[in-house]
């Protein structure tokens, strides 16, 4: 098989079929939808068996029980794609969405408008799930998707891209709008980077490695993150008991997640009020943690944080403590190590925390709130298809609107130019 042919074959498809899927009702795409989920339900026990392919293969190939689990679906995890889609169903249409419009001193009106951003890339590994979470999102969106999963799930996805195609097109959406790469073969992922004429946004999911070679590699604008190097200060006019929680939370709710805290940063005035208990609570919670040269006189017994660790994205219960003068310190430190995801203050003093607002350059910054809240659904967007870091269109986490973009649409009764 020519790989290039073939994957260019299919972007051109997708293309042709994006144009017919912007112009659809909100009802067409909604019915899709519904119809999508319905079929995952009924095609349950197909979806588990060819998944059972990709877990066998994983298991022989000796991957993680972290990774398997990732991989791995049953009736519950069907059932939760399938409640994902119909959620869908209800979030506003973006699609045609006036912005805002205004008069010029000729009486021409000007406004924008969103509109579908085209064909989107989607490239991700691990988690079958993102098939379906990925599909729903672009498509209520108006865009057309080319889904290019790991190949340790390529059963899985293929099985789960072909159902949601099928019951789409059935539903009035172009089968073509969904468009799955079956081709484990890297060239592949190189090849889709290549077609800047005809898909329109990459967005990666998956590990830094993964993210960096396909921005390395890519001739078409990527929307994505590295790292959640992701800090929470606590300023000296800090509540000290809502310090506790929000750190608490920030790391160890769920510290796997690119928007867990990885370095807590202490003001120096209060660390004989804070410290002791917040560092008794991790270690509890089993947290690892590594210290500054100022927390380990404090306390005892733990692991001196190197320069390497300010850099980490642990995913992992390990933590950084570091003891810092003042808020200046505080944001001079994130702005070195931090990788612009989610950053957050704990303070009382209205002055500092407007500060820390303006100044903080990530893509959420939090006063008194757990990191852990960077997530569309927390912020009122119903869903997201990731967080972006990035300045090109969207940042922070990216729901339906996100998936569109602007174009200047023009009234006017005759107006010429002089």
């Amino acid at each position: 098989m020519n790989i290039k042919s073939y994957v260019k074959a299919k972007a051109l498809k997708a293309k042709k079929a994006s144009r017919i899927l912007a112009n659809l009702s909100t009802k067409v795409k909604n019915d899709a939808l519904i119809a999508m989920a319905e079929e995952i339900e009924k095609r349950s026990e197909d979806l588990i068996k060819e998944n059972r392919k990709d877990i066998e293969s994983a298991e022989k190939k000796g991957l993680s029980k972290a990774m398997i689990d990732r991989l791995t679906l049953n009736p519950k995890r069907i059932k939760e794609m399938a409640i994902g889609l119909r959620e869908v169903t209800l979030l506003p249409d973006p699609v045609g969405e006036i912005i805002k419009i205004w008069r010029r001193p000729n009486g021409m009106e000007v406004g924008k408008m969103r509109v579908p951003i085209g064909v989107i890339g989607i490239i991700y590994e691990a988690r079958p799930n993102v098939t379906a979470d990925a599909t729903s999102l672009c498509m209520k969106a108006g865009n057309a998707v080319i889904l290019r999963g790991g190949s340790e799930a390529i059963n899985s996805n293929k099985a789960i891209a072909s159902l949601l195609a099928k019951a789409a097109e059935k539903a009035g959406v172009p089968g073509d709008a969904i468009t799955f790469i079956d081709i484990p073969d890297r060239q592949a992922v190189n090849e889709m980077l290549k077609l800047e004429e005809l898909i329109d946004l990459i967005i990666p999911r998956g590990g830094e490695g993964l993210i960096r070679t396909v921005v390395e590699n890519s001739k078409i604008p990527v929307i994505k993150h590295y790292k959640g190097i992701c800090h929470v200060y606590v300023d000296s006019d800090a509540d000290i008991r809502m310090a506790e929680q929000i750190c608490f939370n920030a790391k160890v709710q769920r510290p796997g997640t690119c928007n867990a805290m990885e370095t807590m940063l202490v003001n120096k005035e209060i660390t004989k009020k804070f410290l002791p208990k917040i560092v008794k609570r991790l270690k509890e919670a089993k947290v690892e943690l590594r210290g500054c040269k100022e927390t380990d006189k404090l306390i005892s017994g733990l692991k001196k944080a190197s320069e390497e660790d300010w850099h980490n994205e642990y995913l992992d219960l390990i933590l950084n403590i570091k003891i810092v003068k003042d808020m200046d310190e505080a944001m001079d430190h994130i702005a070195t190590y931090g990788s612009q995801h989610s950053d957050a203050i704990v303070t009382n003093n209205h002055q500092k925390a407007m500060r820390f607002l303006r100044e903080v350059d990530s893509s959420a910054v939090f006063i008194n709130a757990s990191t852990r809240l960077n997530d569309g659904f927390q912020f009122g967007l119903g869903a997201e298809i990731g967080i972006s870091t990035t300045r090109i269109h969207a940042r922070g986490p990216m729901g339906l609107e996100e998936l569109t973009c602007p174009k200047f649409i023009v009234f006017g009764d005759g107006q010429l130019r002089e």
